[in-house]
């Protein structure tokens, strides 16, 4: 029996993932790198901010985290007037009618997180923050802490999310998992183990 619903955040919630390739876009091009969707998609999209700069610049300690804070200020300087994916403030309202728990599992770092939702007018009763728990999606335990904190099994949960590593991560935690086409092509998020697709949230009452 369905008890828990678990949603991403960014490309989830809502479609920032063009703000994101936007602010990456800036800060990256001194440093000779061009940002096309394809590029983000591939490189950027669904990873833990350190990991992003240590791989495409090597960058670590400082530096890393200088670059970082640029990029992320320049995000949320973008992210005004956010708007939620169509549908979800319709499905938030079915999951609160039917006694459902519901949480928010991201990668963000704590202050994007805190910025979008406040933008978007949620207050999820749980948010597990990646930065928090020691280990970011595609690695299941952000979705196997949100479990234990809420007190269900996987088969007891519902998770949304919209990338391949963020879909990995969710399925690894054993909880069936449906993707959101905001960013990657289906393909890659079946291959990633989502058990199904949706153009947005207005399909999704059909789950409950």
């Amino acid at each position: 029996m369905l008890k828990a619903v678990l949603f991403d955040l960014d490309g989830t919630l809502a479609d920032t993932d063009p703000l994101h390739l936007l602010a990456w876009r800036e800060v990256l091009a001194p440093y000779g790198l061009k940002v096309d969707p394809a590029f983000y998609r591939e490189r950027i999209s669904g990873r833990l901010n350190p990991e992003i700069v240590r791989d495409l610049l090597g960058l670590e300690g400082k530096e890393a985290e200088r670059l970082i804070a640029a990029k992320e200020a320049r995000f949320r300087a973008l992210a005004q007037g956010l708007r939620p994916t169509p549908g979800l403030p319709e499905f938030l309202e079915r999951i609160r009618e039917k006694g459902l728990l519901w949480g928010v599992v991201t990668n963000a770092p704590k202050e994007n997180a805190r910025h979008v939702l406040e933008a978007l007018g949620l207050r999820p009763p749980l948010l597990v923050l990646a930065e928090e728990v020691g280990r970011g999606k595609p690695d299941p335990l952000p979705y196997q802490l949100a479990l234990r904190r809420l007190g269900v099994a996987p088969e007891e949960a519902l998770a949304f999310e919209d990338s391949p590593s963020g879909v990995r991560s969710a399925v690894g935690a054993g909880i069936p998992t449906y993707a959101l086409l905001t960013g990657h092509k289906e393909e890659a998020l079946l291959e990633a183990g989502a058990w199904g697709v949706l153009q947005d949230f207005r399909k999704a009452m059909e789950l409950l």
